[in-house]
């Protein structure tokens, strides 16, 4: 059972409120509610990205990276705003 994208994107929408809210209500470094928000985040965004491309055949210009990937990250040039993904 395929999910409908719009649902997903209305959950991804609501994660990203949410993640700004604990973000903005921050307590400190390693905050809980902010670090469980932010992984709503990426759920939240992994789901909707695989609703669109059941239902279009679509993905989105964003990738979700895991900290193996951010370590490889390091190595790009931080100040480039916006690198292009292919894969």
């Amino acid at each position: 059972m395929s999910i409908d994208p719009r649902v997903a994107l209305s959950s991804l929408t609501t994660a990203l409120e949410e993640h700004l809210i604990a973000a903005s209500n921050r307590r400190g470094d390693g905050d809980p509610s902010v670090e469980a928000a932010f992984f709503a985040v990426a759920d939240a965004f992994e789901v909707y990205e695989d609703a669109l491309y059941e239902a279009y055949n679509e993905v989105t210009p964003l990738q979700v990276f895991d900290d193996e990937d951010n370590e490889e990250e390091a190595d790009v040039d931080e100040d480039e705003d916006l690198e292009i993904v292919d894969e």
